[in-house]
């Protein structure tokens, strides 16, 4: 069994690793880290794990194979430089080493952990950096066309994200009153999750440059979940663009192309993306859906974990979808 060890154990993404960790075959978790929570029952911050788990949180950084940092955006290379994690590979859910330019660290560096596109990377790595929610749905709605050098002109991008993709800690944008029966735009064309979706992107499509990336964020009136909507030009016939997207998903447990317009209920809770494919005219429109939680977090870095250590890359993720 592999020793796993937790960083930051009281927010959303925690709980939803902890979840996957208590199922996984071959892991067990070793501690679960909280600095403000420490001695804390872990059913005691997320009350479903009641009858689960006797486990409490501690502030002694334990002897693990693997440490998963789900700290807050900016504390993720505070807390490596403070504590020696000797011998233990991390996956950090933050933003803080996503970017090149950021992704070195002592010396070796962070690989960007999205597993569609560069699983061997994934697999030899040290260190991870967990992909964005938003980043996540959108580069797979993309990567098929960016590598078969397709994204030359603009790229209009819209996505819309459940609540729980502003985290635990309540806010003006996250209170029911605001929340409920509400829509809202927010970070037009300057949201942080943009320059993942560019360098990925424009990595893939090495041949030539990509066109402008236009990405709309918007808050949804619903809990988890998201869903994007991408179109840009291409000659590509629908027929064409569908074994594109076949071709490149083929060995990707994950990701699947719906014959079917797509739902968000046919993804939340599991580690899935659906997409879905249409063409109107010289546009090609792909939707994607997600659960922002596990495929747009959690699931996503235990789908990374299962690659570093040699795992299947499904294990402890064949989940149900709410469906209803």
């Amino acid at each position: 069994m592999i020793r796993v060890g937790i960083v930051g154990g009281s927010g959303y993404t925690a709980g939803e690793l902890i979840r996957l960790l208590l199922g996984h075959p071959e892991a067990e978790i070793a501690f679960v880290y909280s600095h403000s929570q420490a001695g804390t029952p872990l059913h005691e911050l997320h009350p479903d794990l009641l009858g689960r788990t006797s486990l409490s949180t501690t502030q002694n950084v334990q002897e693990a194979e693997v440490v998963f940092l789900c700290l807050g955006h900016g504390h993720s290379r505070e807390f490596l430089q403070k504590h020696a994690l000797t011998g233990a590979k991390v996956i950090d859910l933050s933003n803080e080493f996503r970017l090149v330019k950021d992704a070195s660290f002592q010396k070796d560096h962070f690989v960007y952990g999205l597993p569609e596109y560069q699983a061997s990377k994934i697999a030899n790595a040290h260190y991870v950096a967990n992909p964005g929610c938003f980043a996540t749905a959108l580069q797979l709605a993309l990567l098929p066309l960016a590598k078969a050098g397709e994204l030359t002109e603009s790229v209009h991008l819209n996505a819309t994200t459940g609540s729980t993709g502003a985290g635990k800690s309540p806010s003006e944008t996250t209170h029911f009153s605001w929340r409920d029966n509400n829509f809202s735009t927010y970070k037009a064309f300057t949201h942080q999750h943009l320059g993942e979706v560019s360098e990925t992107l424009q990595k893939a499509q090495a041949n030539s440059g990509i066109g402008d990336l236009l990405f709309l964020p918007h808050r949804g009136n619903f809990s988890r979940g998201i869903h994007a909507t991408v179109y840009t030009r291409t000659s590509l016939v629908l027929e064409d663009a569908m074994d594109l997207y076949k071709a490149y998903y083929h060995s990707a447990p994950f990701t699947h192309i719906a014959q079917r317009p797509i739902n968000l209920k046919s993804v939340v809770n599991t580690n899935n993306c659906q997409l879905h494919l249409h063409k109107h005219g010289d546009y090609l429109l792909i939707t994607s859906v997600i659960d922002n939680l596990l495929k747009g977090a959690s699931g996503q870095a235990v789908q990374n974990m299962n690659l570093m250590f040699g795992m299947a890359e499904t294990s402890g993720l064949d989940l149900k979808a709410s469906a209803f």
